[in-house]
């Protein structure tokens, strides 16, 4: 950990009359990283924005953004952030070159410096030929994509990005994807709460996973895919009487379908490749196709949330 994080939480509460949404939630996110706060709806996650952006005051605890504390300091942290929230802030009546003017004013950032910033974004996010037209007019992804710039009009180090892709297609997600990669490629540092797990997979440098107020593990994709039980070989045979053969060489079979099997390979995908070729050449099974499947931040999500059987114990242990 660094002597001085980009954002930190100890201890923080809120509770919204007899729920309690945030209980006891410890955070460290470290300068030019993304940290991704993942859990169900009604976790607490959008709650923990808001408190870390002075919009909603704690019950409870401290926590500090950019060196500055969010109950005593709030303007300092505001002069530092940007966030852009789960819908887009965009005024459709206005053009997207006006939606961007009328930010750099908010932002008191001057004639000249405000129109090179306008212009600067509305290239750096592929608007310039929209950049005339309503608002109205633009695709759900061009709105986000104009949200998002809108943001950055002041160039802020520390980003809030609460669910930024809901809605989008595919293409317009990797869009933000590749956007967010580039943002901390130049240093910023990115909080992002997402429902995506496949997105925090791709983006987070760490992830934490936070349940009914609480964050219940911690570490980087990899570091809690590999806590997690649940990589398997999945095997195709051409017939019903080569899946009964198969199962009755293999270890711990597990029937998927009429022709698919799969076998546990939680820790040793390539022993239990192997293991599974000399077991079918001494049978004379043939197989159709194979494929290796290992745990992914969807199994670690259903692991802790409890929204699927899979083991936990190893999880829960770390955790605590």
């Amino acid at each position: 950990m660094t002597p001085n994080p980009a954002i930190t939480a100890t201890g923080l509460r809120k509770a919204f009359g007899s729920q309690t949404v945030l209980d006891g939630v410890n955070l460290h996110v470290d300068h030019g990283t993304v940290f991704a706060l993942l859990g169900p709806n009604g976790a607490g996650k959008t709650t923990m924005v808001h408190i870390l952006t002075t919009l909603l005051p704690a019950d409870g605890g401290t926590a500090s953004v950019g060196g500055h504390d969010v109950a005593t300091d709030s303007a300092g942290v505001r002069g530092l952030i940007g966030v852009t929230g789960q819908f887009s802030a965009v005024d459709t009546l206005l053009t997207g070159r006006e939606n961007l003017r009328l930010m750099a004013r908010l932002r008191h950032l001057g004639r000249a410096r405000g129109q090179l910033r306008v212009e600067e974004l509305l290239e750096q996010f592929d608007l310039v030929e929209a950049a005339d037209k309503s608002v109205v007019t633009y695709s759900g992804g061009m709105q986000r994509r104009l949200d998002l710039a809108m943001t950055l009009i002041g160039e802020p180090r520390i980003l809030f990005l609460d669910e930024p892709t809901t809605g989008l297609d595919p293409r317009s997600r990797k869009t933000m994807w590749d956007i967010v990669r580039q943002l901390v490629a130049d240093g910023v540092t990115i909080l992002l709460t997402t429902q995506y797990l496949e997105e925090a997979d791709q983006l987070a440098d760490r992830v934490a996973v936070l349940d009914h107020g609480r964050i219940v593990a911690e570490g980087s994709p990899g570091d809690l895919k590999r806590r997690v039980q649940g990589g398997h070989v999945e095997l195709v045979f051409a017939s019903p009487e080569d899946v009964a053969a198969a199962a009755a060489s293999l270890e711990r079979p597990i029937p998927d379908d009429g022709l698919t099997l799969r076998v546990p390979a939680d820790h040793d995908e390539v022993g239990a490749v192997r293991s599974i070729f000399t077991r079918l050449d001494a049978s004379g099974v043939p197989i159709e196709s194979l494929n290796v499947r290992k745990p992914d931040l969807d199994d670690v999500f259903f692991a802790l949330t409890g929204d699927r059987p899979v083991q936990t114990t190893q999880l829960a242990e770390e955790a605590s």
